[in-house]
């Protein structure tokens, strides 16, 4: 019962302020786009160059620790997309859009200030390696299934589909920044130096990223009011809190991967889909009621599931 209230209750009181300001009108809108805009385009791309920048290379990126998460996320999006299809006879853009809400978890704004209050700052390492592939992995698959889905029966050739899809991905203020920091971790293993105040001015930055973001994401999710399509919403929950940290779980031990890369897995894997999930469904109006419904629910049952996968979890 303690972690509930040590490590999971504060992270989302930050993010139920932001709701309960929303709700009441005493931020508007117009200020938590802006607030948004700045945490999503700015001050969470920082915070990933600069975690990326000073990511042990080496040692952090291996096959026991990448393996179990991404077999789990996109195991759930096999059986998401499948419900979709199957279940609820979906159009296919649908089945698309409800498989990603079951792929992309809510890695960095609730996945490391969760880990990092559960375990401590040193504990991040596996948490940056899954985020380093997160964002450019699964958004390079969930675009081009999607373009390919919208594409059938146009004539377009597979590069030219591919290219419209690479050029989407690389367009993303948060691959930038991930791209950014791999590069000048590697630019400062062969010798660069950035000046300290350089560093210090991004520190600052990416300080201010997870509160902001955390409480933007109140005030957004304030406008996903539940409606509708419950099955397929609940489909997305399991997918998502259930069966995606399960499986990562499982395929660790199988790996034998380690107590902290099983924290960082598993823990990573046991976030509600994020916002981005909605904003996918959004871009490409497919599924938006079930994404929007998902991200707003599953964040709120989390509270209990991430509470269970602690107690689980070494």
């Amino acid at each position: 019962m303690s972690a509930l209230f040590t490590i999971i209750l504060p992270i989302f009181l930050v993010v139920g302020f932001g709701y309960l300001v929303a709700w009441r009108g005493w931020f508007g809108p117009a200020a938590v786009d802006g607030l948004m805009s700045y945490a999503q385009n700015f001050a969470v791309p920082m915070l990933l160059c600069v975690s990326m920048a000073r990511l042990d290379l080496g040692t952090e990126f291996r096959a026991q620790l990448l393996i179990p998460f991404y077999v789990g996320a996109f195991a759930g999006y096999g059986l998401g997309w499948a419900g979709a299809r199957y279940l609820f006879h979906r159009p296919p853009m649908d089945c698309v859009a409800i498989g990603f809400v079951c792929l992309f978890s809510n890695s960095l704004l609730l996945g490391i200030p969760i880990t990092e209050r559960a375990y401590g700052p040193e504990a991040l390492d596996g948490n940056w390696a899954i985020i380093a592939l997160h964002s450019p992995l699964l958004y390079t698959f969930g675009i081009t299934v999607m373009e390919f889905t919208r594409a059938r029966g146009s004539g377009l050739s597979v590069g030219r589909i591919s290219l419209r899809a690479l050029s989407g991905v690389l367009r993303t203020a948060l691959v930038i920044g991930i791209l950014s920091g791999l590069t000048i971790n590697l630019l400062t293993q062969a010798g660069l130096v950035l000046p300290q105040g350089v560093w210090d001015a991004a520190d600052m930055i990416a300080r201010s990223a997870l509160p902001a973001a955390l409480f933007g994401l109140g005030g957004v999710l304030f406008r996903y009011r539940p409606e509708g399509d419950m099955a397929a919403i609940a489909l997305c929950c399991a997918c998502a809190l259930v069966l995606h940290p399960a499986i990562t779980f499982a395929t660790g031990h199988l790996l034998g991967l380690d107590r902290d890369g099983m924290r960082s897995a598993v823990l990573t894997a046991s976030m509600a889909p994020g916002v981005n999930a909605y904003l996918f469904a959004n871009i490409y109006g497919a599924a938006r009621r079930v994404a929007a419904s998902s991200v707003l629910i599953a964040t709120a049952l989390s509270t209990l599931t991430i509470w269970m996968w602690l107690a689980l979890l070494p």
